[in-house]
């Protein structure tokens, strides 16, 4: 479906449909962005732009919530993604850019329950390591299961990137699942390496990532 004159939000970040995200807003090009989105109850495009240029695929972004507006007219707000978008044509007749997109739907593709299934186990042991309490029950009815597990998988920028531009959620799972086969131990062996260091007196503040 095409869309015209979205307003674009660049950033080194990606975005998930369903994924909510806190954002400052500070340039005046982005606060009228902001303005204007309010104004037209209408969403922005988020998407990620790195060594001067943009990416093919980007989420279209709602704002939720206006947390606080400062008194040096910069905001805190709240964004959920809502749906994919590829870029069409760029245009630059405003403060900030805009573009002609065509928002991209899954291809129809069955999942495989296993897999499924093995994925929502893989990244329940993996919330755990980090120290939190997952419930199973998060998991249930969600069409978009991956882009869920997604938001918290340990993956770089560059593999949000490749999930966002996967057609289809049986690819989504298929690809999280492997990676989680190869992420999940070396996450155990860091852990394992700290409770070692930390038990003889060695390094108390040696580094482990922690924001899965």
């Amino acid at each position: 479906m095409p869309l015209t004159g979205l307003p674009l939000f660049p950033l080194d970040i990606v975005l998930f449909p369903d994924e909510g995200l806190p954002l400052h807003v500070f340039e005046e090009r982005y606060r009228q962005l902001l303005k204007d989105c309010l104004n037209a109850n209408v969403p922005f495009g988020l998407i990620r732009y790195t060594n001067s240029t943009f990416e093919d695929v980007g989420c279209t972004a709602r704002i939720k919530d206006v947390v606080e507006t400062h008194t040096d007219g910069s905001s805190d707000i709240i964004v959920v993604g809502e749906e994919r978008f590829r870029l069409l044509e760029l245009q630059g007749n405003r403060m900030y850019r805009t573009a002609d997109v065509d928002i991209v739907a899954d291809v129809p593709a069955i999942v495989n329950d296993e897999e499924r299934e093995r994925l929502v186990a893989q990244h329940i042991k993996l919330l755990e390591l980090a120290g939190r309490i997952p419930s199973p029950s998060s998991y249930e009815d969600r069409d978009r299961l991956s882009y869920f597990v997604g938001r918290n998988a340990g993956l770089s920028v560059d593999q949000r990137q490749m999930l966002l531009e996967m057609r289809n959620e049986a690819q989504r799972i298929h690809y999280l699942v492997g990676h989680l086969e190869a992420f999940i131990p070396a996450v155990e062996e860091a852990e394992d390496l700290r409770r070692k260091i930390t038990s003889n007196g060695h390094f108390p503040d040696f580094p482990l990532r922690h924001d899965f």
